[in-house]
């Protein structure tokens, strides 16, 4: 009897007391960091600060490490801080390991401090300007001299580079690109200027392009766009596309997109940048036929001439300019052979021949 109380307490008792969880807690989710470049810090004596460079090399098919030592051009964007408009223009580039609509690049993004001042050409009446923008103009000259004397060459060392460069900014980064064009053509060879304030300087770099442009600007692209602008900016960008169309410099292959009733100023950028790297950068296509799944009919045998086309190396050279709608009509007869497509929308003026081939 004893025996049995004594247990009957022992029972009540642990009854009493909480229980106690003895399972193992579900584990927490690991995360790791997504990267879409590294960022470097680079002292510069002319700028007298260090720079914050965001660098993204090619991955995929093609890429910087894939065992080949291919040679890249590199894509410098003005404005192209980490907090700017670097992580946006890496997710573009990032879709040509994806869908093959561009050739591979270099990435460099170039950190703006105080762009207003950093990137913007002289101005005659420095008050009116301080007093609108927040900033005294005028550093445009020593932000090229950066690029040119400290950055490139670092780049440039550090990377497997082609010798071909780009530039590429939009709103008072697309004037600093066309004032570059202007004053320092040597220092790129593509120029995307999206949507430029060339309302700068009463329109000077519109109206006066004729003066302000060399006569010779060979080997030298130029993309350009305007979007919903309205006032000066409209109006200085029609100006410079007028001078272009009358007589261009001797050379230079341009194009120009006029985007008002589609886009306006501020959402204009990222497609417009998809398409400036589609036209300056074309990649050579080749698909095969379409299986069963597809035509809902039996996949013909590869013939001679279909093993042909596979076995000859297909470049920009070889390639066969044509249409999206035509490859839609007819895709069969396009079969395995290499083409350049063209993506996107018919320019508005220019002489460029699309897709551009050098």
């Amino acid at each position: 009897m004893k025996y049995f109380t004594i247990c009957l307490a022992l029972i009540l008792v642990g009854c009493a007391q909480p229980a106690t969880d003895t399972s193992t807690p579900a584990p927490k989710p690991e995360s790791e960091p997504l990267i879409i470049g590294q960022t470097y810090h680079l002292p510069s004596k002319i700028l007298g600060m260090d720079r914050r460079i965001t660098v993204r090399l090619p991955e995929g098919w093609m890429g910087y490490n894939d065992g080949e030592a291919r040679d890249y051009p590199v894509l410098y964007v003005i404005d192209g801080g980490p907090q700017q408009d670097f992580p946006h223009l890496a997710g573009i580039v990032q879709s040509r390991e994806i869908n093959d609509t561009f050739s591979p690049l270099i990435l460099v993004g170039i950190e703006t401090i105080n762009r207003r001042h950093q990137i913007t050409p002289p101005a005659t009446d420095i008050e009116i300007y301080t007093q609108e923008l927040g900033a005294k103009p005028g550093g445009s000259a020593d932000f090229r001299r950066f690029i040119g004397e400290e950055l490139k060459p670092w780049i440039e060392s550090k990377y497997r580079t082609s010798g071909r460069d780009a530039v590429l900014g939009e709103s008072l980064a697309g004037l600093f690109i066309v004032e570059t064009l202007m004053e320092a053509p040597h220092l790129f060879d593509d120029y995307i200027a999206v949507n430029p304030s060339l309302w700068w300087e009463n329109m000077t770099y519109g109206v006066d392009a004729a003066d302000r442009l060399p006569e010779t600007l060979k080997g030298k692209r130029l993309y350009m766009t305007s979007a919903e602008e309205g006032y000066r900016h409209e109006a200085g960008i029609s100006a410079l596309v007028e001078t272009l169309k009358a007589d261009a410099p001797t050379g230079l292959s341009w194009v120009y997109y006029a985007l008002a009733g589609s886009e306006t100023h501020g959402s204009a950028y990222h497609g417009t940048a998809l398409n400036a790297l589609r036209t300056l950068f074309p990649q050579t296509i080749q698909f095969g036929r379409a299986g069963p799944l597809l035509t809902g009919e039996p996949k013909p045998d590869r013939s001679a001439a279909d093993q042909d086309l596979i076995d000859t190396p297909c470049t920009l050279q070889s390639a066969e300019r044509i249409s999206l709608q035509a490859t839609y009509d007819a895709p069969a007869s396009y079969a395995y052979r290499c083409l350049l497509q063209d993506y996107g929308r018919p320019p508005t003026a220019g002489n460029m021949i699309l897709p551009f081939t050098e």
